[in-house]
């Protein structure tokens, strides 16, 4: 392999490597992983000299090639949305608000498309303004609502390229951007730009306050040479990381309102660590007031430490290292990469008005989907893993001691040989849904944190990737139908009955031949409207690329209509709200408006 290559593959896997005590190991725990301990630091001096040494570390050989190492894809499950006038987006818990590309608050409806921010007037039924942006990060830009204000999200996450002289290794950096829009008027207009070094992993709001998440890695140049390579390679990487400048761990960010930039870099007393950690990356949190008139520094909180899945409650975010796309750079006798030993999860809370507070860091075995495997419930942490070796999965209950995530009780073994499709906690009862061939719905009772047990499971063909409540003891599914080997052949929505935790079932189910949809790997997509019991979700198939509309009453699922376009190069249906009377299907090129109750179109707005 040559030098570029194996630098270009270390990309992916180098954030895994972690200096401990015993070194890294090449097969997950077979019991539950340690917690980590919090460690300060108590000085610039001690960061820079622990960080250089577990980046060091973490050079010692060239690591493999990522191997089997896969993307999991996979829905979330959501909750309710508000039950006002209006919808709002679906959301894993109420109250706590998630980045997404359409906002309303009743009065309009704010979207945003290839770095475009429109508003719509919903009483008038017109666009009154737009505004680009002049985004430079290349993610999918979203946002966030409160008052007059917009916060606009745009993911600078990537590899930079390797120049002519040297190859600079920042995995997953960039620059990401944080824009505050005033939306006075029905014209937006920017206020400020925050633009800082890292990828935009997430973000959750809590009234007018939004918690942003962005991870980092070090900024390492070396010496690039083409053909053969020296057998001292490593020992030139080692020289480069020796003589690279505090600054290369330390993200910056520049911030522009009214023609005026101001600039900073991360200070080492706003970093914390776990007792393991790599030295290769970075999260920091940033919080940011909507009703502000301009945006400051975020008054960043970091922790040495690498994160992909964030979920958050009222009073608590929590940050997992997820590695479901990872390898880790330890290779085994056979010299194939190791799977990672699990999942490193960490608690900041979050006081109503300041700083975060880090308080706590935990690991788990196996890998987690997505931020709907999390849920804090009575002062514990659920979590819903799969195993990286057997592919088997568990739910673990975690409650935090001395600042630690400890473990107080499991419940493991399910679907073996299958890995986790969707999850969904509800209070004291959860629901794991692990597929292969077939779609296990396994039912959990959690209402003693110590004695988890599963108390129904319910086998049926295709799977659910998304799991939706629909009132007291109803859920819906959303995910593919399937044949009895497992092959997917259509979208299908399942409407499952839970009244009775050992006998979950189903009671009606929609396919579409053929189809897919957007809701299946993110629920954000779909509106559930509980007044009229209508569930709307894009989808496309051989014969449209629209939103089908259900109405789920008693134990039917019944189909309503497929809602289009009206102009044929406005592609494809992302989003539904409702606004009053009004149902409003949005896409790229414009908005649909349709009467709630028959659904009969009403008008149509043009966004180009």
């Amino acid at each position: 392999m040559s030098r570029r290559s194996w630098l270009l593959s270390a990309l992916a896997v180098l954030p895994l490597a972690a200096c401990t005590a015993s070194g890294p190991s090449a097969e997950p725990s077979p019991v539950a992983a340690p917690a980590l301990k919090l460690v300060a630091f108590d000085s610039c001096a001690q960061l820079e000299k622990e960080l250089r040494a577990a980046a060091e570390k973490s050079y010692v050989a060239p690591p493999p090639l990522p191997g089997n190492a896969r993307a999991l894809n996979g829905a979330e499950a959501a909750s309710t949305p508000d039950s006002g006038s209006h919808s709002g987006t679906n959301v894993h818990e109420v109250g706590v608000d998630e980045p997404d590309i359409v906002k309303t608050d009743g009065r309009r409806i704010v979207t945003i498309s290839g770095g475009v921010l429109r508003v719509v007037d919903t009483a008038a039924r017109r666009q009154t303004g737009k505004l680009d942006l002049g985004l430079q990060a290349f993610g999918e830009p979203t946002l966030l609502l409160a008052g007059d204000h917009a916060l606009v999200l745009a993911d600078g996450g990537g590899i930079s390229p390797l120049r002519d002289d040297t190859r600079i290794i920042r995995p997953g950096n960039g620059r990401s951007e944080v824009l505050l829009v005033d939306l006075t008027g029905g014209t937006p207009r920017l206020l400020s730009r925050y633009r800082g070094d890292g990828r935009l992993v997430d973000a959750r709001q809590h009234g007018s306050v939004a918690r942003v998440v962005i991870s980092s890695s070090p900024d390492f140049q070396f010496p690039y040479r083409g053909g053969p390579q020296p057998e001292n390679v490593m020992e030139d990487d080692r020289g480069s990381i020796e003589r690279a400048p505090m600054e290369a761990w330390l993200p910056s960010w520049e911030i522009t309102t009214g023609g005026a930039t101001t600039r900073g870099r991360l200070e080492c007393s706003a970093v914390s660590r776990p007792e393991s950690y790599s030295g290769l990356s970075m999260l920091r949190v940033l919080s940011f007031d909507l009703n502000a008139t301009a945006l400051g520094d975020g008054e960043p909180v970091a922790v040495v430490a690498d994160g992909d899945a964030v979920y958050g409650s009222a009073g608590s975010l929590y940050i997992a290292n997820n590695q479901n796309w990872r390898m880790n750079a330890a290779g085994t006798d056979a010299g194939r990469a190791a799977p990672p030993d699990g999942t490193d999860i960490y608690r900041f809370s979050l006081p109503p008005v300041g700083q975060p507070l880090y308080v706590a860091s935990g690991k788990v075995p196996g890998r987690l989907l997505n931020q709907y495997s999390m849920s804090e419930w009575d002062g514990h942490l659920r979590v819903a893993t799969t195993s990286w070796t057997d592919d088997a999965s568990a739910v673990r209950v975690l409650r935090e001691k001395d600042g630690k995530l400890v473990e107080v009780g499991a419940v493991e073994g399910l679907g073996r040989g299958e890995r986790i499709y969707s999850v969904r906690f509800i209070g004291p009862r959860g629901y794991v849904v692990t597929f292969r061939q077939t779609d296990p719905l396994y039912s959990l009772d959690l209402a003693v944190p110590q004695k988890p047990r599963v108390t129904g499971e319910l086998k049926i063909t295709g799977y659910s990737a998304h799991l939706q409540p629909v009132g007291e003891n109803r859920l819906i599914g959303v995910g593919q139908e399937a044949t009895a080997q497992g092959r997917p052949t259509g979208m299908q929505v399942s409407l499952f009955d839970v009244t009775d935790p050992a006998a979950p079932r189903r009671l009606d189910q929609h396919v579409v031949p053929g189809g897919s949809s957007e809701a299946e790997s993110d629920p954000h997509a779909i509106l559930w409207w509980p007044a009229n019991g209508l569930l709307v979700l894009p989808v496309a198939d051989a014969r449209a690329d629209g939103a089908l509309a259900l109405r789920v009453t008693g134990d039917r699922i019944e189909q309503t209509t497929r809602l289009a376009a009206t102009d044929a190069d406005a592609g494809p249906m992302r989003r539904a709200v409702v606004v009053g009377d009004v149902l409003w299907s949005v896409t790229d090129g414009g908005v649909l408006a349709s009467n709630l109750s028959t659904l009969k179109q009403v008008g149509w707005v043009d966004l180009k």
